[in-house]
């Protein structure tokens, strides 16, 4: 929790000092957020792993979901929470296929084709320097959405959509087969 608030605060003051907007500064923060994690000393012990998926707010916010992570930690267990990036992702995404299963403007479809592209680049560099530090990293938005095929299409988008069910699949085949789904009613 020391280092994620410490991490938050400098990114913060770069970027009230308009220094944190550019590809660059994202790359080079990359470094620094991963320098201060792995200063962390470990332990090495094994958790059973448990998944947290469901409803953007309620998967992130510890008022909305309960203080779930901190419950999971005081029982001993590792809290695996998908990342923000491929909610991202997936939200631009839904504007391209709505175009191309629907119609609509090829203006816009090549507008969030490009800005996906951008966010999905920014996503590799993200992934690159976690394995290059030997954390565990997450798949590609491209892997994550292979996972649904043979299960839901991109017309499912109401809620998190096939994105829920792509996380949990995620979760599942990279070893975490312990999954706590927070997804409210009217979500689903």
């Amino acid at each position: 929790d020391r280092v994620t608030s410490e991490c938050m605060d400098f990114l913060l003051e770069d970027m009230a000092q308009g220094k944190g907007l550019s590809y660059k500064s994202m790359v080079k923060n990359f470094d620094r957020i991963i320098e201060r994690f792995k200063a962390i000393p470990v332990t090495g012990e094994e958790k059973v792993r448990v998944g947290v998926v469901g409803e953007i707010y309620v998967k992130y916010a510890p008022l909305g979901n309960n203080n779930l992570n901190q419950f999971l930690l005081s029982e001993g267990a590792e809290p695996v929470v998908p990342g923000l990036t491929d909610f991202l992702i997936f939200k631009i995404y839904n504007r391209v296929s709505d175009v191309e299963m629907f119609g609509g403007s090829r203006a816009k479809w090549a507008l969030c084709k490009f800005f996906m592209g951008y966010v999905e680049k920014c996503q590799l560099d993200m992934i690159a320097a976690l394995k290059k530090a030997g954390f565990r990293s997450p798949g590609t938005f491209a892997e994550l959405h292979d996972l649904i095929h043979g299960y839901l299409n991109d017309g499912c988008k109401m809620g998190e959509g096939w994105l829920l069910t792509a996380e949990m699949l995620e979760l599942i085949l990279s070893g975490t087969p312990n999954i706590v789904c927070a997804q409210p009613f009217g979500c689903l």
